[in-house]
This record gives C-alpha cells, structure tokens and sequence, in this order.
C-alpha cells in the first residue's frame, strides 16, 4: 500500500476536508482526490462520505485508521533508517580481504573510516584468490581487497597497486645472489608452496608457465614458508609485499622475466554499492596507506 496515499488518507481524515489536506501536504486538491479515490479502489470500499462541510470517515474509514497509521508510521521509520545509512550514521560493511593486503594497509585505512564513521559495524573475511571469488559471485561482501579476479567472476574492478612475485632463496644457496632468478629454476629446486590448488598467486604463476616443480612441502602460512626456506629447506616465491616486514637469512631475487600481480579493489557491481561501502572506497583513495604501499 502506497505511503503517500496512506498520508492523504490521515490528513483528509484528521482536517475534515480534502482542500485543507492538499494544503497540508503540499498538493492539489484535485491530486489529493485522485490518491484517496486510488486507495478506496484498492481497498474495495469507501473511506470517506461527503458533508456540507467537508469529509467524514465511513465507518470502513475509522476501522482503517489504526493499521493506515502503521503503515505511515513504519515508512517513517524506513525513511529514517535509509537517511541515517547514506549519512553514514548506521549500517554493515562487509569486507573480504587479501592475506598481504589485510595486514598492511587495512588497518590505517579502517582507522580513518572507524573515526569518520564510527556507527558501521565492519565484518573483515581473510581468504585468497578462490574466496575472494566465491564472495563477490555470492554477492557476501561489500568490498574485495585482492589480485585482480579471472575473467570469469563477474564484478567490477579498481586497479591501485602493481606488486611484483619475487623468488624466495635461502642466503646458504649459491642462487641467492643471482641478480634474477630465471623462471625455469622453479623446475630445478626443491619447491615449498603456500595453499596449494587454491587459486593463489603462486598457482596462478605455474599454472600459466606451465611449470611442474619438485614441490616438497606445502603450508597453509606465508610467514611458515619465508621460515622454512630460511631454513634451507627449499625454495618459494611470493608478492614482494608479503615479506616487507620480516628478517631472514631469505635473499629476494626478481624473476626472470619479471612477474607482477594486480591489486586493488573488487565489488559486486559499483551501480549497487551500498553507501557504507562508497565511504569506504572515498577512504581508500584518500588514505595515506595506499601513497605508502606504493613507496614500498
């Protein structure tokens, strides 16, 4: 039932005159006959009798007139909550974030967003390349930090940072001061792999190389691999930014050729963004943490 014509109806009612309630809420006399003529019409019975002196309820009118008064007073609240929500004032923002990106630069960025926005409730989710698709085709989050998604996973894409995949060598290894590593070694060495069969970056990389390396050990932690191969136990590769706040006998060697990823950020669909989640992008191109992560 349409909330305006609910108005019309309770102005007519409580004025006593449809001349009085046009007046009231800003229309034509004729435009406030048409709505109450449409809700009579919907509702199969008669509201209002005419008077000499304006309108009265019927007795269908006055039954009416509680539950027509929720359901003005329930669209109030609908109107309320949306305006608090564009304001920016309420809600929940949903984001999905990349291992490396979460840990460097998410925190600065929803320290800006918390003190600007303290109302919104954020839901952080941690994953790699197959959640961040498996999220944003279920439409679970708001917002994606992650490497630029296959083509196949429908959603709309910012580009904001170029990292480089470097190999990870143990210093004890005559290879680690090569000046690049050629991408072929992978074959060569004893191979220590993160998440394997996860769409990850390193997977990504084999999978388009065609590359079958002698993989030894795999983890489920990028900092349990860095710490395997610094202790000699093979060698790996990773986003250069993964590594920039760890110390460790790991020499970073480039590729040969060299290897990027993309980064930035995924939504769903940038035309049905919530207002939460476009505050939060505004927060990102702002922030001082993306200038930073590119001086890295």
């Amino acid at each position: 039932m349409d909330a305006l014509k609910c108005r019309a109806f309770l102005a007519t009612a409580e004025l006593g005159s449809m001349s009085a309630a046009a007046e009231s809420l800003g229309y034509t006399q004729s435009g406030i006959t048409r709505m109450i003529r449409s809700l009579e019409e919907e509702l199969g019975f008669s509201l209002f009798v005419r008077e000499k002196a304006g309108v009265a309820l019927t007795g269908n009118g006055r039954e009416m007139l509680p539950a027509i008064h929720d359901i003005v007073r329930a669209d109030e609240r609908a109107q309320q909550i949306a305006l608090e929500i564009n304001h920016i004032t309420r809600g929940v923002l949903t984001i999905g974030g990349y291992f490396s990106i979460s840990a460097l630069i998410l925190p600065q960025i929803l320290s800006v967003y918390r003190s600007r926005y303290p109302g919104i409730v954020i839901r952080l989710q941690e994953g790699g390349n197959r959640e961040m698709a498996k999220w944003l085709t279920e439409r679970s989050v708001d917002v994606c930090f992650c490497a630029m998604p296959e083509k196949d996973v429908v959603c709309d894409w910012i580009e904001f940072f170029q990292d480089e995949l470097v190999a990870w060598i143990p210093k004890s290894d005559p290879d680690s001061r090569l000046s690049s590593f050629p991408l072929k070694k992978l074959e060569k060495k004893p191979l220590i792999q993160t998440l394997p069969n996860h769409d990850t970056d390193l997977d990504r990389l084999l999978k388009v190389n065609r590359l079958k390396p002698d993989i030894r050990f795999t983890t489920r932690d990028t900092y349990t691999t860095y710490n395997m191969v610094a202790a000699g136990l093979g060698i790996s590769f990773d986003q250069k930014l993964n590594s920039k706040r760890w110390n460790g006998d790991v020499a970073e060697i480039p590729f040969d050729p060299p290897q990027y990823i993309s980064l930035g950020i995924a939504v769903p669909s940038m035309r049905e963004l919530s207002p939460a989640a476009r505050k939060f992008i505004d927060c990102i191109e702002e922030s001082s943490a993306v200038r930073v992560l590119q001086d890295l």
